[in-house]
């Protein structure tokens, strides 16, 4: 993680980087199927990506005070593992909520949405 004493955006939070939002752990614990899947966990999700971006300034920063490569890899790698962990979640989310509906529905949506996840995890491990 990239620490500067000005932006706490960027500091890690211990535990928090490598897991995905817990579903429903900005809720009163209930899994809402009335919208996304992620739309439980959509504040853990945005106060994640907003602690990415703070690591992408970071990493704007390095390259212009031309800071070492491998300093600035070890960031680039930080970032990246946070953005996984993103996606994980999200399609962790979508699997539960979104593919599990559809299957329950039957038919062509629930092979459409079976498909649309399968593309998404080919699309995340060629990443």
């Amino acid at each position: 993680m990239i620490s500067t004493p000005s932006h706490n955006d960027t500091e890690p939070v211990p535990g928090s980087d490598d897991t995905p939002p817990v579903p429903g752990s900005d809720s009163a614990g209930t899994h809402d199927h009335s919208g996304h899947g992620y739309i439980t966990a959509k504040d853990d999700y945005l106060k994640r990506l907003r602690r990415i971006e703070g690591q992408a300034r970071g990493l704007q920063r390095m390259v212009e005070e031309e800071k070492y490569c491998i300093d600035i890899l070890t960031q680039v790698s930080a970032m990246t593992k946070a953005l996984q962990a993103v996606a994980m979640g999200l399609l962790e989310d979508h699997i539960s909520h979104c593919v599990v509906d559809a299957a329950i529905a039957g038919g062509p949506e629930a092979d459409a949405k079976v498909k649309e996840a399968t593309d998404a995890i080919a699309r995340l491990v060629r990443s």
